[in-house]
């Protein structure tokens, strides 16, 4: 029985995030640059999305640059914003084709202005698609995001339109940028670190975490498969014990 067929449709996922990590690494390995690993990352992306898509996953959302990313040579930076922009350009299609909607999320007026129209372009074109939401973080901070929801509240406050009393976890929640989706049960790492590296701090306080040695140009469908069994593996209590959740 293959991968695929192992898994349990009623268990799977909701929301995936993956961090992609190991495309350098990967490139030399092979006695390349650096931004050589980042341009066959690509395929790893495409057959992750397609595999979600084709599962009937609803979230994936794909650490694809950090805020502290930045901090990279510049030439490094300015080949990843190419790659970016040719990269919508070249698997539009295959959101469309697979009923992929994107989205986008972190501190995006950072990105060149090339990159964000080509992104505003093709989240327009596939506002209407009912499949994955397939989500990038692109100059994302998570720590930045919640100094920027506490910013907003406090504003509420200040204006009268919201009671200190009144903030709760949810009020919280619905100012961050992921307020539109449910938070990730699964977390997947590649190339062997174990970090979440200031990366959905909020929504990731009951995720599962799941690190493999794989580098990300190495990624692939069966890849995804295993990560998705070891967690139907697993017990999520929600801070309950075992015997609770049978009598639920």
């Amino acid at each position: 029985m293959s991968l695929k067929e192992q898994l349990i449709v009623e268990k799977l996922p909701k929301h995936i995030a993956i961090i992609m990590d190991g495309n350098g690494r990967w490139a030399k390995k092979k006695g390349n640059v650096r931004i050589f690993g980042h341009r066959n990352a690509v395929n790893s992306v495409r057959e992750t999305a397609e595999a979600c898509a084709e599962l009937g996953i609803s979230y994936l959302t794909l650490y694809a640059f950090s805020t502290e990313n930045w901090n990279r040579p510049k030439i490094e930076v300015n080949a990843l914003m190419e790659l970016l922009i040719s990269t919508i350009n070249t698997e539009i299609n295959t959101l469309l084709d697979n009923n992929i909607k994107l989205n986008a999320i972190g501190q995006l007026s950072d990105l060149p202005k090339k990159a964000q129209l080509k992104l505003a372009e093709a989240i327009e074109k596939t506002k209407n698609k009912t499949g994955l939401t397939l989500t990038l973080a692109l100059s994302y901070s998570s720590k930045v995001e919640i100094v920027n929801a506490v910013k907003d509240i406090a504003s509420l406050v200040k204006q009268g339109a919201l009671q200190i009393d009144e903030i709760n976890e949810s009020i919280l929640s619905n100012h961050l940028s992921t307020h539109a989706m449910p938070d990730p049960d699964l977390m997947i790492r590649t190339s062997g670190e174990q970090r979440i590296s200031n990366f959905l701090l909020w929504q990731m306080a009951y995720t599962e975490l799941y690190f493999t040695d794989v580098l990300w140009p190495d990624y692939n469908k069966e890849e995804l498969y295993k990560a998705i069994l070891d967690f139907q593996l697993r017990e999520r209590r929600f801070g309950m014990i075992s015997e609770q959740l049978e009598n639920k």
